[in-house]
């Protein structure tokens, strides 16, 4: 005699209701199940059928079943097989998901460095953008998984779609169920938040739910805020730097070399390009002229930086370096232009 899919269904009903109730089950109490549709007369024949498989029992002559050992290990076995297999069709998704958004960013960084290009051809100037920032951005997705048993990769995805991966060293492991269990906390509790709402109220609550795990909690916030905060994770992408010999008061060796080097190490260009503009017009434009620019090799030159935004809390800076003779006219207007084209072709996907 096979365990066929109606008994398996009953066998499920019997235990579900015995472990809520603790008394013995009849089969009028499965016939009112939720989706059962059969008569107390087909369950009693199922139910004879389960006791003679030796997955229930009888106790006394005239009670209903209860599970036998047997009964609970089929039942447990399953339980843990399809927990599994919701483990891996998560795991799927969150693979899955992933690639979506490294494609995603992928394509934002090859539409920057396509910028930053034609923007030198079409000034003459050297010029800048960088990536997009995280301001007030908030946290879609954290997904911890398993690499060995020291260490957690944690994957940070912005509400923007912006991935961050991020390695934690753990002086404990964790198992795969105590790993699923972090990734619903964790999840439930931060989706939607922005950093500065992950506040200590929390950050409390979280660790006093993670319980023993609560290092855990602390890694993981530590690891979201310097992914998402981190200085040195600004992204540059230059281009034009040449255009600096076009210009005689730029073109000599010394001058010349250091406006280059300046623009290969990246470095000195965080400070211009990652801090707030201090009086920018309507549409984000600032001008620096001389030594107004924070960056000391560009004392001899102008910079015009303007913002961009993707939405959000997200945005970036543009910015166009060039003597102090440039046509002023023409980078702005190119800059007003551009900044209202990137919010476009970042919406297109969406």
């Amino acid at each position: 005699m096979q365990l066929d899919e109606r008994k398996w269904i009953i066998l499920q009903a019997i235990i579900k209701t015995y472990l809520e109730t603790g008394e013995p089950v009849g089969s009028r109490t499965i016939s009112k199940y939720p989706g059962l549709n059969l008569s107390s007369a087909t369950i009693r024949n199922e139910m004879s059928d389960l006791e003679e498989m030796g997955y229930i029992i009888q106790p006394h002559t005239s009670a209903g079943r209860i599970p036998s050992d047997a009964g609970y290990r089929l039942y447990v076995d399953r339980m843990m097989e399809e927990n599994d297999r919701k483990m891996e069709e998560k795991d799927k998704e969150v693979t899955e998901m992933k690639e979506l958004m490294i494609r995603r960013q992928d394509r934002m960084e090859l539409v920057l460095k396509q910028l930053a290009k034609f923007l030198a051809a079409n000034t003459n100037y050297a010029t800048m953008i960088t990536g997009p920032q995280y301001h007030r951005t908030k946290l879609k997705f954290i997904q911890l998984s398993i690499v060995d048993e020291g260490q957690i990769l944690a994957v940070i995805v912005t509400e923007s779609n912006v991935v961050k991966n991020k390695m934690i060293h753990m002086e404990h492991g964790l198992d795969h169920e105590t790993t699923l269990k972090m990734n619903i906390l964790l999840n439930s509790s931060l989706n939607g938040l922005t950093i500065e709402q992950i506040n200590l109220a929390t950050i409390s609550k979280l660790k006093e739910e993670a319980g023993i795990h609560s290092e855990v909690v602390s890694r993981v916030l530590d690891a979201v805020a310097e992914a998402i905060s981190q200085e040195e994770d600004l992204e540059i992408y230059t281009s034009g730097a040449t255009n600096f010999f076009r210009y005689p008061e730029l073109s000599d060796s010394e001058k010349a070399s250091e406006l280059i080097s300046t623009f290969e190490e990246k470095r000195s260009l965080a400070s211009l390009m990652g801090e707030e503009e201090a009086n920018p017009d309507e549409h984000g434009i600032q001008v620096y002229i001389g030594n107004e620019t924070p960056v000391p090799t560009m004392k001899d030159c102008s910079v015009v930086t303007a913002s961009y935004e993707l939405g959000d809390g997200m945005y970036g800076r543009i910015g166009i370096v060039g003597p102090k003779r440039m046509d002023y006219d023409k980078v702005v207007g190119v800059l007003k232009n551009l900044t209202q084209q990137l919010d476009e072709i970042f919406k297109k996907d969406e």
